[in-house]
């Protein structure tokens, strides 16, 4: 018994790792979405903007749901920094190629994680996971509904606002 309470975690040091670089994606991500509600905010797409806020605040609460979960575990969370973030973006469309983009790199490194949690037998991580996975299903679905907004209707004229009016409409319902 007494060796188990010299034990600081129940989480491997690989795990910890990559748990803590999963932390830095998640506030990168925050921070991206927030430059980009700025940005939009600036160009007058205030239903931009306000998506735009919302996922930054997502993707914090993921970032603090990691952050707690190693925490809970015995180990360390490390509260990242985050710099090289753009204030400033090509195009409307490009705020959203952009966002699929990082969903889908999101997508991957939690895929990554979930591989190593298994290949560990940690199983209690790999459960953990499942609702992140079952959240980028959702993260790139709207990212890609938005984006067909540009196609259907195109920013010429008032294109860009009625994208704009649009976007809050897209929604996944996970069926």
């Amino acid at each position: 018994m007494k060796d188990l309470l010299k034990l600081k975690s129940s989480l491997s040091e690989e795990i910890e790792i990559i748990l803590n670089a999963q932390i830095k994606v998640e506030a990168h991500s925050s921070a991206l979405y927030l430059s980009m509600s700025a940005w939009c905010e600036d160009q007058g797409l205030d239903n931009a903007a306000k998506f735009f806020a919302k996922q930054s605040d997502e993707e914090r609460q993921h970032m603090l749901k990691l952050f707690h979960y190693i925490s809970s575990r015995g180990g360390k969370p490390i509260s990242p920094e985050i710099t090289n973030i753009p204030s400033e973006f090509e195009s409307f469309r490009g705020v959203f190629e952009q966002t699929l983009e990082q969903e889908m790199f999101v997508t991957e490194q939690f895929n990554k994680i979930a591989d190593t949690c298994v290949k560990a037998k940690d199983y209690v991580t790999f459960n953990f996971l499942q609702w992140f996975l079952e959240e980028q299903v959702e993260e790139e679905y709207v990212a890609r509904r938005i984006l067909e907004l540009f196609d259907v209707i195109g920013e010429e004229g008032t294109g860009r606002w009625e994208i704009d009016r649009h976007l809050v409409k897209v929604s996944f319902d996970g069926e």
